[in-house]
């Protein structure tokens, strides 16, 4: 076999020409069965790749369908009149509480945010820079609604949580006020 950089006639059966070294090609029709085998071959991986992608895309759909959105395990229905409403029709589908505004920050300050009409739960929760008994997290709403959390002087340095929920019929602003605080956190959710 001849070698394609000097030249040099090697034996049929050399893989690399015996002068300089450099591989030397089989003979073209070897080399045309191999192309067609890692043609078949990557034919056949792919169908596979795109099978294993199709199974996990329905379990994956699957699961999503059974559970709960958002992660979140305490999605009950709201004591509403749109809940009492009857769910047997198929084009109706079924509602849950969706992440409107998340907000967080630590330090001492107050920030006011609007929140729209509808059924509604906050969740706060946060983490004092020292046990003081002036330490907290509220929130006031302009419906009167209000949910905190604070820390006594005796009070252990640990994360609190507090949470609440209404309906509205017209958009309201809630003032979220903290004090000494490491880290805080308050996430707003609407029933849709």
């Amino acid at each position: 076999m001849k070698c394609n950089n000097c030249g040099f006639e090697n034996k049929d059966t050399a893989k690399f020409c015996t002068r300089c070294g450099k591989p030397v090609d089989a003979p073209k029709e070897e080399s045309e069965n191999n192309s067609k085998f890692k043609i078949i071959i990557l034919c056949l991986i792919g169908i596979i790749v795109i099978l294993a992608l199709s199974f996990g895309f329905m379990l994956y759909n699957n699961g999503m369908a059974s559970s709960p959105s958002n992660g979140q395990a305490d999605s009950a229905s709201p004591t509403s009149y749109e809940s009492q409403q009857s769910t047997s029709s198929s084009a109706q589908q079924s509602k849950d509480w969706v992440l409107i505004g998340s907000y967080s920050g630590s330090g001492s300050g107050s920030q006011s945010v609007s929140i729209p009409a509808g059924q509604i739960r906050i969740k706060l929760s946060a983490f004092p820079i020292k046990n003081y008994a002036t330490n907290h997290l509220y929130v006031r709403g302009s419906n009167g609604e209000s949910a905190g959390v604070d820390w006594g002087s005796n009070s252990a340095v640990a994360t609190r949580s507090d949470s609440l929920t209404y309906t509205s019929s017209s958009p309201q602003t809630f003032t979220i006020d903290y004090y000494e605080t490491v880290s805080w956190q308050v996430d707003i959710y609407m029933y849709k």
